[in-house]
C-alpha cells in the first residue's frame, strides 16, 4: 500500500455543522509507522525517508504498541522541560545516527502522537470512514494502556466549542492549530482532504534591520529583549513589505554602526545561504502577526519565530519599553 501520508489545505476558519472531526494540528515530524512483523517497525517521512537510524526509540515503541501488519499515521514530537513541543529538538534527533542517536533517544525523548490507521492485521482499512477507523485506533492503543509508553493517542473532539479552546489554548504548548476532517471521509495517501486552521497572534517587535536597499526595504528584521541577559536578539524575518510599508518603514529607519547582531542573516535565517542584510537603530517597533511555532537558541533558550512573519504597522506610539520580552505575545 502507498505509505504516502493524507494532507491539509490551509483554511481561515473552523468548519461548522455536523459531520466534523477535530484534532491539534502538532508541530513535529509526520511519520507513517508500519509494523513489519512482530518486535519490528519502519518509520518513514512525509518524503518516503527512513527515520529509524534517528528516532530508535520511537520505532520500539511502535513496534511495542502494535500488533503486527499494523500501519498508523501520526506525528513525531518533542516535548521541552518547561511543557512545550520542542522542534529544534527533533532537528538535533534527525541529524544523528547510531551511537549519537542512542544516547539522543535517552536524553531527549520523542513520541509519536497516533491521529489515524491505514491498515490492520486484517487488511487495508484506508476506505473506511475516519470514524470507524479511529474507533479501531483506539481499540488497539486503550485496550492496555501504558502511561510511559512513547505511542500516545492523539486528541479528537467532534465539538466545534471544544477545538476553538484547543486552538488558543494549546498555542501556549507550541500547537500550531486545528486539523479538521470528515467523519465519513476515506484516507487518501497524498490528497489534500483535510482543512488545517493555523493559530496566528498579533504582538509587536523591535526593528533591528532590514532586507534590501535602505530606500526600499524587503523585509524587516525584527528582535526582542531578553529577560536573560536584557540584550535584543533576533526573534524573526517578515515576508515581502508592501509597497506603502517600505515606503513609511524608509521614511523612518536610521542606520546603525554600533548593533549586538551579526553582520549577515546565518543560513537556518529562511535561506541556504548566509543572507546580507542593513542593521538600525533599534529604537522602533512594529506591530506583526505570528504563529505560534518556535525555533531554541542556546541551551535551551527560546530563541525565535520559526516561520516568517507579517508585518502589519508601525507603531510610533509605542517605545521598546513597551515591548514584550523573549518570545512573550503580550507584555
Amino acid at each position: 500500500m502507498e505509505l504516502r501520508p493524507m494532507l491539509a489545505t490551509l483554511t481561515d476558519r473552523l468548519p461548522a455543522g455536523p459531520g466534523w472531526l477535530f484534532e491539534p494540528k502538532w508541530d513535529g515530524f509526520r511519520t507513517i509507522a508500519r509494523v513489519d512483523e512482530p518486535g519490528s517497525a519502519s518509520l518513514f517521512s512525509r518524503r518516503g525517508t527512513n527515520l529509524n537510524d534517528a528516532f530508535p526509540d520511537v520505532a520500539a515503541a511502535a513496534a511495542r504498541a502494535l500488533p503486527a501488519g499494523t500501519v498508523i499515521d501520526g506525528e513525531i514530537v518533542r516535548w521541552a522541560v518547561d511543557g512545550r513541543l520542542d522542534f529544534e529538538a527533533l532537528q538535533r534527533r534527525n541529524r544523528s545516527a547510531g551511537r549519537g542517536a542512542r544516547e539522543l533517544a535517552r536524553t531527549e525523548p520523542c513520541h509519536l502522537i497516533a491521529f489515524d490507521l491505514l491498515r490492520t492485521p486484517d487488511g487495508d482499512v484506508t476506505g473506511r470512514p475516519l470514524a470507524e477507523r479511529r474507533a479501531l485506533l483506539e481499540s488497539m492503543l486503550l485496550a492496555e494502556p501504558d502511561p510511559s509508553d512513547q505511542v500516545v493517542l492523539g486528541m479528537q473532539t467532534d465539538e466545534l466549542d471544544t477545538a476553538e479552546v484547543w486552538l488558543e489554548a494549546l498555542a501556549k504548548v507550541g500547537v500550531e492549530g486545528i486539523v479538521a476532517k470528515r467523519a465519513a471521509g476515506t484516507y487518501r495517501p497524498g490528497a489534500r482532504g483535510w482543512s488545517k486552521i493555523k493559530r496566528y497572534a498579533t504582538t509587536e517587535v523591535i526593528i533591528g534591520g532590514v532586507t534590501g536597499p535602505l530606500d526600499r526595504p524587503e523585509s524587516l528584521v525584527v528582535g526582542r529583549l531578553h529577560t536573560s541577559d536584557g540584550q535584543l536578539h533576533l526573534a524573526g524575518r517578515t515576508t515581502d513589505l508592501s509597497s506603502s510599508a517600505a515606503e513609511q518603514v524608509a521614511a523612518v529607519i536610521t542606520p546603525a554602526d554600533d548593533h549586538p547582531w551579526p553582520d549577515v542573516l546565518p543560513p537556518s535565517w529562511h535561506d541556504r545561504e548566509p543572507r546580507p542584510y542593513h542593521r538600525v537603530q533599534p529604537d522602533l517597533v512594529a506591530e506583526i502577526r505570528v504563529d505560534v511555532a518556535t525555533s531554541n537558541g542556546a541551551a535551551g533558550e527560546t530563541g525565535h519565530w520559526r516561520h516568517r512573519l507579517r508585518h502589519l504597522r508601525l507603531r510610533p506610539d509605542l517605545t521598546v519599553d513597551d515591548v514584550p520580552r523573549d518570545l512573550d505575545l503580550e507584555a
